[in-house]
């Protein structure tokens, strides 16, 4: 059996070593490269249905050489490397087709799933045409031979065919998708994709009678976004393109993760800096607010200027109290972790606030699920995150109103969820985004730094953080934590 061969470009030494060791050790044939010049020489004299190539390197950079090699053959498959600030030229890198990128440092895990895919990809082309010749494969062919989302699609975007793998990540029934247009079941519109950022892959491959790739966001049966990327490949018939099957790859995993990389860089950045700041600041403020108190004690109480000295007080104490949230922000420090059950957390977090709630004539209902599993965690940081978005809540909630703390336990995620719910007015959608920014808030008062505290906290635990808001109904923060794995005290 032929070993199969890959094409690997960098521009540094080292990292073509290693990899070409690790590659071959696992049975590729590897050709190497060090700049886009000399990969496109190879390239053009040798059958090569893989590259590997940097993203960034001197002379032909990766995405020049992506779309001069698509240009010589369309159907080479392009691996992407990049570095953890290069998000959006990976993104941008699928636009032009690539198949995957990947995050430096590299991980071996990573590459080789990387590249089955790729080789999957190549083994489904050959696939699809033999679909063409003949068409009663194409049960089999989408529903067993292919693991990715399949829509067969005629020229006036109305689905022919689909996957059960779809169907299910849609919440639909297959008699309820066939014959509907494309976008509707997809994307929830009345209208096919368009613009620059969003183009719909099926009319691109109408134009030009070749496959195209798109990257799109989806909405699921629950209205959440799924991150896709699109191939889509014509289907002939007697010489003309009659529709195309589009393959949908999910990497909502994967970009997520790389957001949530960038935001915890971006989030340390920004702590470091706080700190510096706060410390700075700390001292001169003290000596306002003594040097106004003095003056409070000299001057008669009946004195008009008592009130603009008590205003200078006042925002002083402000002052410091941003100054301690900085402070505190700057101070996110590793947790140190201990096998805990989450409700009796829970408990205790509701016990300390349900008097400031009453103070606000509010009712926080515990809904905590049985049977919970244990969380390996740092009790006073989860502590602190439960708390912050229970005291949100009471801010965000009218007189009268109920504050909802529920637990529950996703067994096939070995997940562990807590939910706060308001009943307050919700958070407007385009707000929703910059939530967990710093210093972003939506408070008169706030600061700002809550949140992102609060979402530092749960991604140092490995878990997750996401808000759902109606601007009627009210608004729901849901954290999620790994069920207990791993040693106590903070280690591996």
């Amino acid at each position: 059996m032929m070993k199969k061969t890959i094409l690997l470009v960098d521009d540094e030494p080292d990292i073509r070593e290693v990899l070409n060791i690790s590659l071959s050790d696992i049975g590729y044939k590897v050709l190497t490269a060090e700049n886009g010049a000399d990969a496109l020489n190879i390239f053009k004299n040798a059958d090569i249905p893989v590259v590997i190539t940097d993203i960034k390197m001197p002379g032909i950079d990766g995405i020049e050489l992506l779309r001069k090699i698509k240009h010589e053959n369309p159907e080479t498959e392009v691996i992407m490397l990049t570095g953890h600030g290069d998000l959006d030229l990976a993104i941008k890198s699928l636009k032009f087709e690539a198949t995957d990128f990947i995050t430096k440092p590299i991980d071996d895990d990573a590459l080789e799933l990387a590249l089955k895919r790729a080789f999957e990809k190549i083994a489904t082309r050959k696939k699809l045409r033999e679909y063409h010749r003949n068409r009663a494969m194409n049960d089999i062919l989408i529903n067993e031979l292919i693991q990715e989302d399949v829509m067969i699609i005629g020229a006036d975007h109305r689905v022919l065919d689909i996957n059960e793998t779809m169907l299910n990540k849609l919440g639909l029934e297959k008699e309820e998708a066939i014959g509907r247009h494309c976008y509707e079941i997809t994307h929830r519109q009345s209208t096919p994709c368009s613009g620059e950022n969003h183009q719909c892959p099926l009319v691109q491959t109408l134009k030009t009678h070749k496959s195209s790739k798109e990257t799109h966001v989806h909405k699921d049966k629950n209205n959440n976004n799924i991150y896709y990327s699109i191939s889509a490949y014509p289907l002939f018939e007697n010489g003309q393109v009659i529709g195309a099957i589009e393959l949908s790859r999910d990497i909502t995993a994967d970009i997520n993760a790389r957001q949530a990389m960038m935001q915890q860089d971006k989030l340390a950045s920004i702590g470091r800096l706080s700190a510096g700041v706060a410390h700075e600041i700390n001292n001169p403020l003290t000596t306002i607010l003594t040097s106004t108190m003095l003056l409070q004690e000299d001057i008669a109480p009946d004195d008009p200027i008592q009130e603009e000295l008590e205003t200078i007080a006042n925002e002083t104490l402000r002052c410091r109290k941003i100054v301690a949230s900085l402070l505190d922000f700057a101070r996110q420090t590793k947790p140190a972790k201990k096998h805990y059950n989450i409700n009796k957390i829970v408990g205790e977090c509701i016990k300390l606030t349900r008097k400031q709630a009453a103070f606000h004539n509010l009712t926080i209902v515990p809904n905590l699920s049985d049977d919970m599993p244990t969380v390996l965690m740092d009790k006073d940081q989860i502590q602190q995150a439960v708390i912050n978005l229970i005291l949100n809540a009471t801010d965000a909630t009218d007189s009268g109103g109920t504050i909802t703390v529920s637990t529950q336990f996703i067994p096939q995620n070995k997940v562990v969820e807590i939910a706060i719910s308001d009943a307050g007015k919700g958070i407007p959608e385009e707000k929703a985004d910059k939530i967990f920014e710093p210093f972003f808030t939506t408070k008169d008062s706030g600061t700002g730094l809550g949140l992102s505290i609060t979402h530092g906290i749960i991604g140092q635990h490995g878990g997750t953080i996401d808000v759902k808001s109606n601007q009627s109904q009210g608004t729901t923060f849901t954290i999620r934590l790994p069920q207990s794995q791993g040693k106590q005290n903070g280690n591996p």
